[in-house]
This record gives structure tokens, sequence and C-alpha cells, in this order.
């Protein structure tokens, strides 16, 4: 049994350690192990509550200078919809391309693409054939990226099956510049950037201007932590209410599942069975909540190295869901 002064010892030598030594010493062992061995990975942060517990950047660019998130960018899209919803920009989830952004459809347009719901592009169900993978190329060196997108052929019902195609979000990413007048780098710094306190610097655009929605955004870490921490409480950060949070319960709802991690998924943000709501980039780009835990992280990896549900990305949920999640 300790005595006050031994308590008091203790304590004090305890708060002499180092935060994340101390976050360390109270994880389950194999942390430093993993992350050691972990060749791609960047930077991690976990937050319990108010309370940064591991902060961690054995490679790459380190916590405070911005990285390439990579398709995590797509979830930074549904939270610019959903805020665009709120403001009235775009009446609701069933609006469609043709009410809402005519100008944008271009002659020779697939038919039936008018009628394109800003659900069934949040969601990947836009049935269109993908523009990722094997036509991401020529998708990208085309001199008109939504025009490009918008003729692809329709190879599933529109609201069926998911087909992941970072054109889909591109295409939701103009429609959200023409609705609200504003590019998305101004959205995504006036709706996020300076209510977070984070950095956002401008990113790539398409031959007409229109920034890239669903790619190419850099955040930092300690940014990318914030969002983690803004879809674990309801929207909210640092008391205020940022993201309606209602419109956080209809992004965390399953829509439709990732016919390659399996996951389900909502309104941009793949959802687990062990309760993470996750943002996923190519090459290990991770932002993660889990409201029931009370935790949010933010992983960067190597952003030229793929980072299949079967290799490297299987390996990072593994740490998620043991070692990271028993900290709560």
């Amino acid at each position: 049994m300790l005595t006050r002064r031994a308590f008091s010892a203790t304590l004090l030598g305890a708060m002499a350690v180092p935060l994340v030594a101390r976050a360390f010493a109270q994880a389950p062992s194999d942390i430093p192990s993993r992350i050691a061995v972990m060749s791609q990975l960047h930077a991690i942060l976990v937050q319990r509550g108010d309370e940064i517990i591991v902060a961690e950047a054995p490679r790459g660019r380190g916590l405070d200078r911005v990285a390439n998130i990579k398709s995590c960018s797509k979830s930074i899209i549904g939270l610019l919809t959903g805020n665009a919803i709120a403001q009235g920009s775009i009446p609701s989830v069933n609006a469609t391309i043709g009410e809402i952004a005519p100008s944008i459809i271009p002659l020779n347009a697939t038919p039936g693409v008018e009628d394109l719901t800003i659900e069934e592009l949040l969601t990947l169900r836009a049935g269109l054939e993908g523009t990722s993978g094997r036509n991401y190329g020529a998708w990208v060196n085309s001199e008109d990226w939504v025009a490009f997108a918008l003729r692809r052929p329709m190879v599933a019902t529109p609201g069926g099956r998911m087909i992941y195609s970072t054109g889909t979000t591109h295409i939701l990413g103009a429609v959200l510049a023409v609705a609200t007048g504003k590019s998305l780098l101004a959205q995504a710094r006036a709706v996020l950037g300076q209510p977070l306190g984070i950095e956002i610097p401008a990113w790539t655009q398409d031959p007409q201007g229109y920034y890239f929605g669903g790619n190419e955004m850099a955040l930092t870490p300690r940014g990318m932590l914030r969002i983690a921490t803004l879809m674990r409480d309801q929207g909210r950060f640092d008391g205020d209410q940022i993201i309606p949070a209602d419109w956080i319960d209809q992004s965390t709802q399953a829509r439709t599942r990732s016919p390659y991690s399996g996951f389900d998924y909502g309104y941009g943000w793949f959802l687990t069975r062990s309760g993470f709501i996750i943002a996923r980039g190519y090459g290990g780009q991770i932002i993660a909540a889990h409201p029931e835990q009370d935790l949010a992280v933010a992983i960067t990896s190597d952003p030229t190295s793929p980072a299949r549900s079967g290799g490297y990305f299987g390996d990072l949920m593994d740490l998620l869901e043991g070692p990271v999640l028993s900290l709560a």
C-alpha cells in the first residue's frame, strides 16, 4: 500500500515523463514494435477524449507539415456536401445534377446523367464506368475531366452497386462549386480550415479550374486528427457545431458496401464492424473515429506505395482494431 508521500513521488515522476512516452507506457507493449516494422507508415496520432496519447512520426514529413491525403479527400467532399445542404445551396441529397448544375453536363453525355442524384454521387453509386484503376491515366490526361466522367458508359443501374471511381466524386465537387458559387478550396477553408484552425493549401485543379474532387488534398496529421475528432463528436469541435449533427448521422449510415474491403460505406465514409468511421486514401492515409470508445486517429503513409486490403491497409486495420482500440 502506497503512503501519501510515496504516492506523491510516483505522481511527480510520472509527470516528468514526456506525454508520448507515458502514452506508450500505458499502451499494449506491441504498439511501438508494430509501428517500427511498418516501413510505409509515416505518422500516427491517437486522441482519447481531449488527450493525444500517441504522437509518433518515425518517417516522412512529421506531424506539422502537410501530407497528401489522397482519397481521404472524398470524405472531406462529403462534409462539404452536408454544409452546402445545410446552407440551402443544395435542396437535398435527392436533388439531381440537371436541377443544380446543368452547365457541367457536356454534349454527348451518357443518357441519364442529368438524373443522377447527390446521394448517388456521394455513395459512388452513379452507375458510370469508373475512372480509377486502369482508366485513371486517360481520365486525368483528358481535356475536360468532368465531361470525360459524364461520358463514361452506364455499367450498372444508378443507385445500385458501389463502383469506386474518383471521377464520380470529381463530378460532385464540380456540382458543389456551381451550386455554391465557391471553389472547393474556398469551401474547404471556410467550412473546415478556419473553424478547426487547420491549414488547407491549394491543390490540383482540372483544365476547367475545378479543384480535384476526391484526390490530392493535403493536410497535416494534426489537421487530419481534428477532422477525426469532428466525426467522433457529432460534428462538434471545441464547443462549436461545425457540421450539423444530423449530417454526421446520415453520413455514418450504411448505404452500400465496398467490393474490395467489404466495409459498409455511407456518405463518403467507410464503416467497420468494430465501430470505426474511416476515410481511406491510397498508400495508407487514414482519418478514423470511434465514437463509442472516444477515440480519434490520424495516420499518414508513403503516398507512392499501394495499400491493399489484403496487404498494408490490412496491417493498418489490425493496428487500429487491436492495439489502438485497446487504448480506449
